[in-house]
């Protein structure tokens, strides 16, 4: 690997692992100094009383109404109707998708839904992507035990397709789910840079 290579990868991996944090600093620097402290103020200049938290409180109850709000039949047709309006709009369009792949990607289900790792072929023998063991299905024509494997699409894991493989067509990488997903989400920048496990047929 070239030094300029080596560098390349090494501040766009520094990049996306400082993202999260960098993101999470300004939402709590939004709360805090903009909607707690302003909320503090107003209850302090017209009732005389200064409550430290007020702010916090009343932006934690408006995330449980919006989340109430989006789990019934008239906010998602809202929902659905903001987004539209967002598609129209040239600078809101592209923000607005990225923060909805965010939005989507923290919504992944429990870990214990993805069993394990396995690498399955990618359109063409040799070229292998990864993907995550769900369950298992009988195939009483055949007279074996399918692994259902969904395979999600980089960047946004929260999309991809599902396939049915056996289990000596796929190899296990050694790979915990939380590295999969790292690699899944930086689309393979992030992520174990080795195999260490042989194939799961055992060879």
């Amino acid at each position: 690997m070239s030094v300029r290579l080596h560098f390349k990868r090494n501040m766009v991996r520094g990049a996306l692992t400082l993202i999260p944090l960098a993101l999470s600093w300004f939402a709590l620097d939004l709360v805090y100094n903009n909607i707690d402290q302003g909320v503090a103020g107003l209850a302090l200049e017209r009732f005389g009383v200064r409550v430290p938290g007020l702010g916090l409180l009343l932006f934690l109850i408006g995330l449980y109404l919006v989340g109430l709000l989006a789990g019934n039949v008239v906010g998602g047709q809202l929902l659905r109707w903001t987004e539209r309006i967002m598609a129209k709009v040239p600078l809101l369009k592209t923000t607005y998708r990225i923060g909805q792949q965010l939005s989507q990607a923290m919504q992944l289900p429990e870990r214990e839904m993805f069993r394990e790792v396995v690498l399955v072929q990618f359109l063409t023998p040799g070229v292998w992507t990864v993907g995550f063991v769900t369950g298992t299905v009988q195939d009483e024509v055949q007279g074996e035990l399918l692994l259902k494997v969904y395979v999600p699409t980089p960047p946004n894991p929260t999309s991809g397709t599902m396939v049915l493989a056996r289990r000596e067509d796929t190899r296990n990488p050694g790979w915990t789910v939380e590295q999969a997903l790292q690699m899944v989400i930086s689309a393979g920048i992030i992520g174990p840079d080795r195999i260490s496990a042989p194939s799961a047929a055992g060879g």
